[in-house]
């Protein structure tokens, strides 16, 4: 059984962000989205994976997970010139796929549990495909399934506006080699794209079974920044242990569970878990709250953080303020004036959103 990672895409809901780094690439608990895709198929006994990359972000995906050895899989970098649905992605693989069935994982999701219980009850089984269903307040944001009394899936549709149910599909998916004649016999959506519940609709209409789960445990889109957030609390909060390669001095309070990395200096700081600060970071005179993660090469001095994501290199530096809520990008620095007159001096990319109290 083969893996199939998409992690292409344009990224445009997580802008500024991903206007220099994909969206995929973003860190959770100071791990890229991507990795945990990569580890759930391993855990699942999938050691050939290929993923989808864009020409903007392809080299960047390419230089951060590289052939797979760290791992101990192969990884085959498949490049999807424009993104033109999940099914074209598909499309776009089928050299690497062939005639072998797949797992077609998102590369901005993530499921508590994994896939491999999934990949067993699918092996286990006769299916064409296999998908999972998932409760949501917005299924018009998402692909919705509906089905009958017996749990048979009636039919899907892609963000439909009045939809049928609120069984969104989550970002994993299970095919045999079927699903490849059923792409071929589908014609591109409203939006453009060719799309997989369509596929998935069109396997059911010519007589092939679909079988579906519906999730209990958690599953995170991490399409935006206060999924992204929500994320990293989700785990971070499903941390158990307390793990410290860092230094600290004498006057540095640390409670909970608390991660700090190889090279990491805490002098004058507070630190309450869950929470993990990543190597080589410099943190004086500071508090990092709950549900925070500090990327590699940061500097923190005189601020207070919590409930925030701040990727590597950044520097925050005497700035005397709270920060929360918050998902600051890579080399973000972050200082306050003592100019006069006081004022805000702002150097803000396109789709920025500040909020100034």
């Amino acid at each position: 059984m083969k893996g199939l990672i998409l992690s292409g895409g344009k990224g445009t809901r997580m802008r500024p962000i991903t206007h220099t780094a994909a969206k995929q690439l973003l860190p959770v608990a100071n791990k890229p989205i991507l990795f945990y895709g990569i580890e759930a198929l391993k855990d699942a006994g999938i050691y050939d994976i290929g993923i989808i990359i864009s020409p903007e972000t392809g080299e960047d995906v390419k230089a951060a997970a590289g052939d797979g050895d760290r791992w101990g899989i192969r990884i085959t970098y498949i490049l999807q010139e424009q993104p033109l649905g999940l099914a074209h992605a598909v499309k776009t693989a089928r050299g690497f796929l062939a005639d072998a069935p797949f797992v077609m994982y998102l590369g901005d999701n993530l499921i508590k549990d994994g896939v491999a219980p999934l990949v067993d009850r699918f092996k286990g089984s006769k299916v064409d495909a296999f998908i999972l269903l998932k409760e949501v307040t917005n299924p018009s944001a998402f692909g919705v399934a509906q089905l009958n009394g017996d749990g048979r899936i009636l039919c899907l549709e892609e963000k439909p506006a009045r939809p049928k149910s609120n069984l969104a599909l989550v970002g994993v998916y299970l095919f045999n080699p079927n699903i490849h004649r059923a792409i071929d016999e589908i014609k591109p959506s409203r939006r453009g794209e060719l799309e997989i519940t369509d596929a998935i609709q069109r396997l059911i209409d010519t007589g092939h079974h679909v079988d579906s789960h519906v999730l209990t445990s958690w599953w995170l889109d991490t399409g935006k920044k206060d999924d992204m957030l929500e994320a990293n609390r989700v785990v971070l909060d499903e941390m158990t242990d307390v793990c410290m390669d860092g230094q600290i001095d004498e006057t540095t309070r640390l409670s909970g569970r608390v991660h700090v990395g190889k090279g990491t200096k805490l002098s004058h700081c507070t630190v309450r878990g869950p929470a993990v600060i990543g190597d080589n970071c410099v943190l004086e005179h500071s508090y990092v709250g709950p549900f925070t993660s500090i990327g590699d090469n940061a500097q923190v001095g005189h601020a207070e953080i919590e409930h925030s994501i701040l990727r590597e290199n950044c520097r925050i530096v005497d700035f005397h303020g709270r920060i929360e809520d918050s998902l600051i990008g890579a080399n973000v620095e972050l200082t306050r004036s003592h100019l006069k007159p006081v004022a805000y001096r702002l150097m803000i990319g396109d789709d920025s959103k500040v909020e100034v109290v």
